[in-house]
């Protein structure tokens, strides 16, 4: 048995949280925990059925779970790994255990989270593209949720312009969710990294998607909040921000509209006012030193000349909203390529998702 599988023993212990399973490694390392006596286990505050699973866990499932890790890119860091991201270990409740696909450095190097609305207006998404493109000009990973709207918004910004990004999921990364975003969680583990608590197999919960904003949240130096409704995630992750010392930024809005209201709430609660992405880098200091002084010419993505790709795809994509397989249709190609030409014209910033289907951006128009 290796150190590892002692770690997924004890994690896999019901009604255990990180909270609590920081408490017992205070005691010890996973190895140590297990060969306690069940008398010795009451005494820490484990319960008869606890005390059972840690010592005869389910075997099957570990190895599983060692298998999906044997892969080249997959990876299992547990909180004594030199590779777990120190800011995460700083927080409370930090997860004994992250499952990853991709590249470990960029868990470990300065990040910006930017998380808001799932159903966020058209400028909201365009303001997180660009947004995202500005922190990777100034050697920020950009960190989000994978989720639709802004979090997709985000990924799709950094790695546009050639930047790494970290999307941490609510499910296992072998259950990726949204399917929708399955072509964009490809890109992003080949240019950055995909991270979850949950064991690979781990289906999306409800309960799941706040517990792993705090890890958002817990891998940045700071969260950008660009579009909310007074009660969202996204502000379930500021809140967490704000409670692990980390800095609070929000995108002000029109009054008019209800996912701006998070925002102005966050404002009124302390959060800096964002305009721009040097409101970020002023704020978070030392950091972004080089992005004050070298980058800010290329705070904000500037349009290009270039022949826009797929023109008879993009024919049939207008103003309102038209779903896939109309689009596929209407040009008369296969869902499946039709999915990932959208998706390369989304990394370009010439359509976007929106509920119901694509639309054209103000880029795609031109």
């Amino acid at each position: 048995m290796n150190e590892v599988s002692d770690w997924l023993a004890l994690c896999a212990v019901p009604q255990l949280g990180a909270v609590r399973i920081g408490r017992l490694l205070q005691h010890g390392p996973p190895a140590y925990l297990r060969q306690l006596s069940v008398e010795q286990l009451q005494a820490l505050g484990l319960r008869p059925n606890q005390i059972t699973t840690l010592h005869q866990p389910n075997w099957a499932r570990i190895e599983h779970c060692l298998q999906w890790a044997s892969h080249p890119d997959h990876h299992i860091l547990t909180l004594d790994s030199p590779f777990y991201p120190p800011l995460l270990k700083e927080i409370p409740a930090a997860p004994p255990v992250l499952f990853v696909a991709g590249e470990l450095g960029y868990l470990s190097a300065p990040q910006l989270a930017i998380v808001g609305s799932r159903s966020a207006s058209i400028d909201g998404r365009e303001l997180a593209y660009e947004f995202a493109a500005a922190m990777v000009a100034a050697d920020f990973v950009v960190t989000s949720g994978l989720a639709l709207g802004i979090d997709g918004q985000a990924h799709l910004g950094a790695l546009k312009h050639g930047g790494a990004t970290v999307a941490v999921l609510g499910a296992g990364l072998a259950q990726l969710y949204p399917a929708r975003h399955r072509d964009l969680a490809a890109k992003i583990k080949e240019q950055g990294a995909l991270v979850s608590e949950f064991w690979p197999d781990e289906k999306p919960r409800p309960q799941n998607f706040p517990r792993r904003n705090r890890v958002i949240s817990g891998l940045s130096v700071g969260v950008l909040v660009v579009e909310a409704a007074q009660k969202s995630g996204s502000l379930i992750t500021a809140r967490y921000a704000l409670e692990q010392g980390r800095d609070v930024f929000a995108l002000p809005g029109s009054v008019r509209n209800p996912e701006s209201r998070g925002c102005h709430a966050l404002i009124k609660s302390g959060a800096k006012l964002v305009e721009t992405p040097v409101d970020i880098f002023e704020e978070v200091g030392a950091l972004t030193e080089c992005a004050i002084n070298n980058q800010l010419s290329r705070a904000l993505p500037q349009g290009d000349d270039q022949q826009l790709p797929f023109q008879a795809l993009l024919a049939n994509v207008g103003g309102e909203a038209t779903p896939v397989d109309v689009v596929a249709e209407r040009s008369g190609q296969p869902v499946h390529e039709v999915m990932m030409q959208l998706l390369e014209l989304e990394l370009l910033g010439v359509v976007t998702s929106v509920p119901g289907g694509y639309i054209k951006t103000r880029r795609g128009k031109s």
